[in-house]
C-alpha cells in the first residue's frame, strides 16, 4: 500500500516543487509566492484543510490537498478533494487507487462523515478511478461559486 504522510511545515520545498509542476503540465501560470503563502497554513495544522505526501516523505511520487468544511446534512465535517496528484512518470500504476482506499479510512477515523471531490466533465479518466473507489456523482446538484474580493469584509 502506498504511503500517505500529513505534511509538515518542512515539507513546503517538495510539495511546492511538485504543485509548480502540475501546474507547469496543465499550462498555467502560478504565483509560486501565493502559492507557498496557500499551502502553508495546511502545513501548519490549519482546521480548514491538510496536505498529504504520496509515497516516501522524503522522495514523494504525489500529493492530496484537502478543504474541511461542515454539513449539517451529513452530520458533520466533510472533506472536499481539492486536487489529487501522482507524477507523470509513476501514473496508471494504481496508485491513486490506493490513495483512494486509504485516504477515507485515515479520515473516517478522525470523524469525517463524507468525502467530496469535483471532476471536469470530460475528465473521463479521473471520473472512472473515482466510480471504481465509491464515489458517486450526484445529478441533483450543480456546484455554483461565487468569488468574492480580497480583504473585503462587507456585512
Amino acid at each position: 500500500m502506498t504511503a500517505l504522510t500529513l505534511a509538515r511545515p518542512d515539507d513546503l520545498a517538495r510539495l511546492l516543487a511538485m504543485v509548480m509542476a502540475r501546474e507547469a503540465e496543465r499550462g498555467q501560470a502560478v504565483d509560486e509566492a501565493a502559492l507557498g503563502a496557500a499551502l502553508m497554513p495546511l502545513l501548519e495544522g490549519s482546521p480548514h484543510g491538510a496536505a498529504y505526501l504520496v509515497g516516501p516523505p522524503r522522495a514523494p511520487i504525489g500529493y492530496v490537498l484537502l478543504s474541511f468544511g461542515w454539513s449539517v446534512a451529513s452530520g458533520g465535517l466533510v472533506g472536499r478533494v481539492e486536487v489529487l496528484h501522482i507524477r507523470r512518470a509513476v501514473r496508471g500504476r494504481g496508485i491513486g487507487a490506493e490513495v483512494l482506499v486509504s485516504l477515507p479510512r485515515a479520515l473516517a477515523g478522525v470523524g469525517l462523515r463524507a468525502l467530496d471531490v469535483a471532476v471536469a466533465r470530460e475528465n473521463t479518466r479521473a471520473r472512472a478511478l473515482f466510480e471504481r473507489r465509491h464515489f458517486v456523482a450526484r445529478d441533483d446538484e450543480v456546484t455554483m461559486r461565487l468569488a468574492l474580493p480580497e480583504g473585503r469584509r462587507d456585512g
